[in-house]
């Protein structure tokens, strides 16, 4: 086989997301934590409140998605920017439902895991499959781009329900850490189903996430560390950038085979 046969066809191999490596998890952890703080920032800190911020996040994530389903390929800058604006927009549309609409934390929370599962049914149902590997098609694109904007929204209402039941933030944070770190080991050492453990993460990461920015931004009186959320924000957005430009990025190829 020529090396140009062999190009085309690993390149028809690839999806559109990248890799599922360690640096993967370390930036979306660092992304639902700046979706906390700068959704928070728009929507408190600006007195923009919930339905602007909303509106704005929404607006910028729904014109990131077209652009990454555009995309011929994967390309690490865009769609980590889809992801950082999934997480603010999931961050303001959480907290609408939850305290402006007023169906509280639990209320809140057990919707949008309904939302999540039922458009993750949907997505298997479509297409047969809901492995990241399968991102290829619009169909499919665009079925994980609302299973992951549903998964980020649930993740901010899941955390503030837990860390607001007594815990408190560093406890939420602590448990939600346990439970990645116990699904890590589910990956490593059982033979679970690999799909459901990779939602099961993506979905964890999101309250992390949340909580750990709430811990960051906080006023000192709820024992956080009151950094602020602007430079909290700052702080996250330098590093995801950083990360991203210096960490390897490639895409996910379906046949294992690594390709830069």
């Amino acid at each position: 086989m020529t090396t140009s046969s062999l190009s085309c066809e690993t390149t028809a191999d690839l999806t559109k997301v990248p890799a599922i490596t360690l640096g993967f998890w370390i930036i979306k952890i660092l992304a639902t934590t700046f979706g906390e703080t700068a959704g928070d920032t728009v929507s408190m800190s600006l007195n923009l409140g919930y339905l602007i911020g909303t509106a704005i996040f929404a607006a910028l994530l729904i014109a990131l998605v077209i652009a990454q389903i555009r995309a011929p390929r994967f390309h690490p800058t865009l769609y980590w920017a889809t992801i950082v604006a999934s997480t603010t927009a999931g961050t303001t549309m959480a907290d609408f439902a939850t305290r402006s609409l007023g169906i509280g934390y639990l209320g809140g929370s057990l919707l949008l895991l309904a939302l999540v599962l039922g458009v993750i049914a949907a997505w298997h149902f479509t297409t047969g499959t809901v492995s990241v590997l399968s991102v290829r098609t619009v169909k499919v694109e665009a079925f994980y781009w609302l299973t992951i904007t549903l998964s980020q929204t649930l993740g901010t209402a899941l955390g503030d329900w837990v860390a607001d039941g007594g815990p408190g933030y560093l406890g939420a944070a602590l448990i939600f850490g346990g439970a990645l770190a116990f699904v890590a080991a589910l990956w490593f050492f059982t033979a679970t189903n690999k799909v459901a453990l990779f939602w099961a993460a993506f979905i964890l990461t999101r309250p992390l996430g949340a909580v750990v920015g709430d811990f960051l931004d906080k006023p000192v009186a709820h024992g956080v560390l009151e950094l602020g959320r602007a430079a909290a924000s700052a702080v996250l957005g330098a590093g995801i950038v950083l990360l991203i430009f210096f960490l390897p990025q490639r895409a996910a190829s379906r046949t294992g085979e690594r390709v830069h």
